[in-house]
């Protein structure tokens, strides 16, 4: 198998579904002939040059633009740069996309896939750090995806472009370029819907995706030299959520630590800590804690400071471990 980045595999998937399925086509300000700010669809447009296309500087045309794509058949798959840029195309997203299976009762769906990075790491200040993943979990009809390394993004988009519903395939930006892995080379799609155990234990269960994920691994990797075996858990897709991988670790280990890097208030992990109150609560030895951003504006000179590190995460599970 090759190794990739994450760049990479997001750029192998969509060649790959490009070829298989002609229906397929990618969208966006400066996705031809530049690649991509990131270069994720570098070079697609001279193997696809009649299914690749730049657009205009407008987030509300791109999405209505593939709504209309979707809604004829066709599988797009726009691409904003920037999620902190996705707002005046957030109607169309959540009164439109996400609405139309609903309204038409059944008689149409809009297959399309919106990426766009998302989250900080990369130094670049409140406009391109944003972590606000939560508006869309809270609209019916989205799926919302994350994924966490080079192989999941691959198989997690190819099947996020095969699915029915319109998909919201949030990729963090931290990750792209991070690092190396193996990638299965074909059509090697991973269920939507489905977490994953990236590492088991048996006295705390730490949750997180996307970028959070490496940095749990990194605190479960601390904490195990102080005897304590964190159980990390990479959601990959918050909705729909695999409750059933939740509850099952939470009653394994009876502690939970939550991580994400959005501001606190609203943020998705409220929801996973909801639903463990909810239906384990009877399972827990202590409380269940939050590892998060501030309820602030994402800053530049301090982003260090407001992104959860393995510290935050470590100093998270000796709080509920001391309980």
């Amino acid at each position: 198998m090759p190794s990739m980045t994450m760049v990479q595999a997001i750029n192998a998937a969509l060649r790959e579904e490009m070829r298989r399925d002609d229906r397929v086509i990618v969208l966006g300000e400066d996705v031809g002939r530049n690649g991509g700010v990131f270069r994720c669809t570098e070079g697609l447009i001279d193997e696809f040059p009649d299914r690749v296309f730049d657009t205009p500087l407008s987030e509300a045309g791109i999405i209505g633009t593939a709504i209309g794509m979707a809604l004829y058949g066709l599988r797009p798959v726009p691409e904003i740069q920037f999620m902190d840029f996705i707002y005046p195309g957030f109607d169309q997203i959540v009164s439109e996309a996400a609405k139309m299976r609903y309204r038409s009762g059944g008689q149409y769906t809009v297959p399309m896939t919106i990426r766009t990075p998302f989250g900080g790491g990369i130094r670049g200040g409140h406009y391109h750090s944003q972590s606000t993943e939560a508006y869309f979990c809270h609209t019916p009809g989205l799926k919302v995806v994350v994924p966490s390394t080079p192989s999941e993004a691959k198989g997690l988009l190819l099947a996020s472009i095969r699915d029915p519903d319109p998909v919201m395939f949030l990729e963090p930006k931290k990750l792209y370029r991070a690092f190396r892995e193996e990638v299965p080379e074909g059509d090697a799609t991973i269920p939507i819907g489905k977490a994953r155990v990236r590492r088991s234990g048996k006295d705390v269960s730490l949750f997180a995706y996307g970028y959070m994920l490496q940095v749990c691994l990194e605190a479960a990797e601390r904490a195990a030299r102080k005897g304590i075996e964190a159980e990390v858990v990479d959601l990959r897709t918050l909705v729909p959520l695999d409750t059933d991988a939740v509850l099952d670790s939470v009653r394994r280990t009876g502690r939970a630590v939550i991580v994400y890097e959005a501001a606190r208030t609203g943020g998705f992990g409220a929801e996973v800590s909801a639903t463990i109150a909810e239906s384990a609560i009877e399972y827990l030895h202590g409380p269940i804690v939050r590892v998060t951003g501030f309820d602030t504006p994402f800053p530049y000179a301090l982003e260090d400071v407001y992104m959860p590190n393995a510290d935050r995460v470590l100093a998270g599970i000796n709080k509920v471990m001391a309980f």
